[in-house]
């Protein structure tokens, strides 16, 4: 079973076979890495077993960034200082991209830097994918490396270019309600208490940014690319509805596919299986039965570190607690007093 840690350096073990090839690309690696234990300093850890399959060390920087050409100007950057994992055709990239820019959102980072050579294509490839374009270079002892950055400024281009921000312009603002069971599959972290969430501390194992949901909402098939989702779990029977069903999530849609557009069973599966909250058997059923035949993929931009509950959300956000809740169109007004009662970090939803 493999998780995801955020750990002290000193808690790490340096000479686990993973970091040999660090050691051999960076002959300065084991000091470094000894004199950040020295330092108290912390990195996620991904561990697999007994051993480490993957290692991150982000580290703030504030001022110009003059060790790479074109250097960076004054502000606040946010460096992916070491980073490396075994990909095994899984989705643990993304947990870390994930992890990323929830620390420059927390530092209010004006971008994302990292210096990668040439010859790791996965990592270049994965970085490109969210938005991160080539800068540079920088010369080092061990040769030159490309310089990627990110910027968490100007926020154009796709979903992924724009990820994690949510953009209201051009969009529709819509609720999604989701059962209990499938809620806590996808997002273990939405628990029902008020309590802040560190999101640095936050390594759930479904922390990823990319989900799928199949529903019977007819609503739903009029979601575009680009409309933004608030996720709204419903009442676990537990209480009352008021109390216990609660909005804790928002995400943008990336895309929408109807069930009868798949040709087979296994196309459906593909499909679904690498970011869907089903399990296999139960996509089985879903293909077969049809009673479900609308699929949304989205990315998961935030959770709510404050859940607001039904109630709260007739009260004061002013939806009509009359109207079907399965899935219902808000205002862009809507969306934003949500997020904002839900504690969502300010700069991440844009005009």
């Amino acid at each position: 079973m493999e998780s995801l840690n955020y750990l002290p350096f000193r808690q790490i073990n340096l000479h686990d076979s993973f970091f040999d090839t660090l050691r051999a690309d960076y002959a300065e690696f084991p000091t470094w890495f000894l004199r950040k234990a020295e330092q108290n300093e912390f990195a996620y850890v991904l561990i697999d077993g007994h051993s480490i399959d993957g290692f991150m060390y982000l580290k703030e920087e504030i001022g110009p960034v003059t060790d790479i050409s074109p250097c960076l100007p004054l502000g606040r950057h946010l460096k992916i200082g070491t980073f490396k994992f075994n990909s095994h055709g899984t989705r643990r990239g993304e947990r870390f991209i994930k992890k990323i820019f929830d620390h420059a959102l927390a530092q209010k980072a004006d971008n994302i830097y990292v210096t990668v050579f040439d010859k790791h294509h996965y990592l270049k490839s994965l970085f490109a994918k969210y938005g991160f374009k080539v800068h540079g270079t920088k010369n080092t002892t061990n040769g030159t490396e490309s310089v990627m950055v990110r910027s968490m400024r100007n926020q154009l281009g796709s979903t992924l270019d724009t990820y994690p921000f949510v953009k209201l312009s051009q969009a529709n603002q819509y609720l999604l309600s989701i059962y209990p069971q499938f809620h806590s599959r996808m997002l273990p972290d939405s628990i029902l208490d008020n309590e802040t969430h560190d999101i640095i501390q936050d390594v759930s194992h479904t922390n990823s940014i990319h989900k799928i949901y199949i529903c019977g909402m007819d609503l739903v098939s009029s979601f575009k690319t680009g409309d933004n989702i608030v996720l709204y779990r419903t009442s676990d029977n537990k209480g009352p509805a008021r109390f216990r069903s609660v909005a804790t999530s928002i995400g943008v849609v990336e895309e929408y596919r109807n069930i009868h557009e798949f040709s087979s069973l296994q196309e459906f599966i593909d499909y679904c299986r690498p970011y869907s909250v089903f399990m296999d058997n139960e996509l089985v059923r879903i293909f077969n039965e049809k009673r479900y035949c609308h699929i949304i993929r989205f990315t998961y931009n935030a959770a709510l570190s404050r859940r607001i509950t039904r109630g709260h959300l007739i009260d004061e956000v002013g939806l009509d607690e009359r109207e079907y809740w399965g899935a219902m169109q808000l205002t862009a007004q809507q969306f934003r007093h949500i997020a904002s009662l839900g504690g969502v970090n300010e700069s991440l939803i844009v005009d």
